[in-house]
Parts: structure tokens; sequence; C-alpha cells
């Protein structure tokens, strides 16, 4: 089985191994830097499985920024019958697209 993680950053969870190319929320960091996730549910290495009470101590996720970046656009439409109300907007998520590095777990 290989080496992974459960993280929590943006209000969602996300489960990463190194070497995974994953799209969070967007992040306050420029290209190419290394950000670490520390809120750090799970980690699973082999047949060892640690759980955290939410977060485990002395868990991170090392990861570099490969990119910022919009989503592609969705329309967002209201409509409300037999008033003629009608209203459309567009709207691009901003995301960060990081890869994983490493996942550090120190401590028995």
């Amino acid at each position: 089985m290989r080496k992974y993680a459960i993280i929590k950053t943006g209000g969602k969870q996300y489960r990463v191994g190194p070497g995974d190319v994953v799209r969070v929320e967007k992040l306050s960091a420029e290209e190419d830097d290394v950000v670490e996730f520390d809120r750090v549910l799970l980690t699973r290495s082999g047949d060892e499985v640690r759980l955290g009470k939410p977060f485990l101590d002395n868990a991170k996720v090392t990861a570099r920024v490969l990119a910022q970046d919009r989503a592609d656009k969705i329309t967002v439409f209201k409509y409300k019958p037999s008033n003629n109300y009608r209203r459309k907007r567009g709207h691009r998520q901003p995301f960060t697209e990081v890869e994983i590095e490493d996942i550090q777990v120190s401590g028995a």
C-alpha cells in the first residue's frame, strides 16, 4: 500500500500522496514556493495508520506550488416564474495547484 495522508485546507479535505498534483482553494503563495499543510487528519504508511483527534500533532505535508489560476467559467442563473425576475452571472473560482512532495510524521 502506498503512503498517503488526509489533509484539511480551505474547508475541504483531500487525500494526498507523494507526487500527487492537487487543486486546492487559493493560497497566498507564489509559484515555486514550498507550502506546508499542518492540519493532517490521518496518515498511512504500509500497515501503520495514525488518526488525529481531530488533527495529528507533529505531522505535516509539504508541497510545491505549481500554478495560481482560475477554473473554467460557470453560469449562475437565478429565475423566478411570474415575476419577470432573471439574473445571469458568470463565475471563475480561483485555485492553487500544488504537487505533494513529502509526508512527515514524527513521534511514536
